[in-house]
Formats: structure tokens, sequence, C-alpha cells
């Protein structure tokens, strides 16, 4: 995401705070991204093959326009889990490039997500232990703002490593993968 999202993000995550919403988990925004699929604690000699699969499902891709859209949550009314915002612009790209992403790397032995592809952003994590009395002030909040329809172009797919630390994930880059179309 470039500098103009992160503001957007940063901004939007500042207004909903605004709102007394307690007992959340926020992301910071240089940490929101967008992932086309989770591969889990992976070893390295698999790094390789992942780089060639993910180089072969960008094949046919080409860069598209997301702007930011409407907020949601996660979970059940009552027990919010995640507070995100999703995508709207080119998202059938989006899907396409993200199944061609889920497809390649299930030969790899990452197993494809039966959950279905949700293009999203989070915003902020709500804990167990405070999600139902953040219901209703997240459902009220959710209302009441809005996201600025950022507008943003989706010219790569970047393989990610993340690391825990006591400041909260860190992520580096690993490699890009440009679309070319």
């Amino acid at each position: 995401l470039d500098d103009d999202v992160r503001q957007a993000l940063g901004d939007l995550q500042a207004q909903l705070r605004r709102r007394g919403l307690n007992g959340l988990r926020w992301v910071r925004p240089e940490g929101i991204h967008l992932t086309l699929k989770f591969l889990g604690e992976t070893p390295r000699d698999k790094l390789d093959t992942i780089e060639e699969a993910l180089t072969g499902s960008t094949a046919g891709i080409a860069p598209h326009e997301l702007s930011l859209g409407r907020l949601g949550t996660f979970g059940s009314r009552n027990a919010p889990r995640v507070l995100w915002v999703d995508l709207a612009g080119d998202v059938e790209t989006l899907q396409r490039l993200q199944e061609q992403v889920e497809r390649a790397l299930v030969p790899l032995g990452f197993p494809r997500d039966n959950r279905g592809f949700s293009a999203h952003l989070t915003l902020a994590r709500v804990g167990p232990e405070s999600a139902r009395d953040a219901a209703g002030p997240l459902a009220e909040a959710i209302g009441s703002v809005s996201a600025s329809p950022t507008l943003f172009e989706v010219g790569e797919v970047s393989l990610m490593m993340s690391k825990l630390g006591p400041g909260g994930t860190v992520y580096t880059q690993l490699k890009a993968f440009p679309l070319t179309g």
C-alpha cells in the first residue's frame, strides 16, 4: 500500500478511536496489508518453489485499481473479532489473482482456504474478553464513520515474512512479483 493509502487508513483509525472503541488492538498503519494467501510457518528450503509458483500465478494479470470501501466486522454481531475496511474497484481482477495464487500453492502443500476470499484490510482486532462490550459501540462507529475513497494501483504481489515482536508484527518483503498483464 502506498503512503496515501496508509495515511487514509491512519485517519480512519483515528476517527474510529474517537468513537470510544475500547478493547481493540489496532493494527499500525504501516503494518496494514492485503493477504492473498497466508502460508504460515514455512521452511526456507521451500522458498524457491514458492517463488516459481508465484511467478506463474501473476501471469496474465494486469495492474488494476482498487479503493477503500465500507467498514465491517468478522465474527458474530454480538461478539465481533476483527474490524476491517473492504476494497472496491476492480475487485474481479483481484479475485482472479487471488485464485491463481491459491491454485499455484496447493501442489506445494499449502491447503486451499475454504472460507473464501474476502478483499479487506484489517484495522483492529477485538479480544475475546472485550468482544461483547465492544459490539454495540463498534456497530455504532461503523454506521457513523466512512473511509475516504482513496484510489491505489495494485502493481505487484509480494512474498512477505512476518515476525511477531513486542511492538507488533514486523513484515519484511522477500520478493516482489510484478503484474504485467
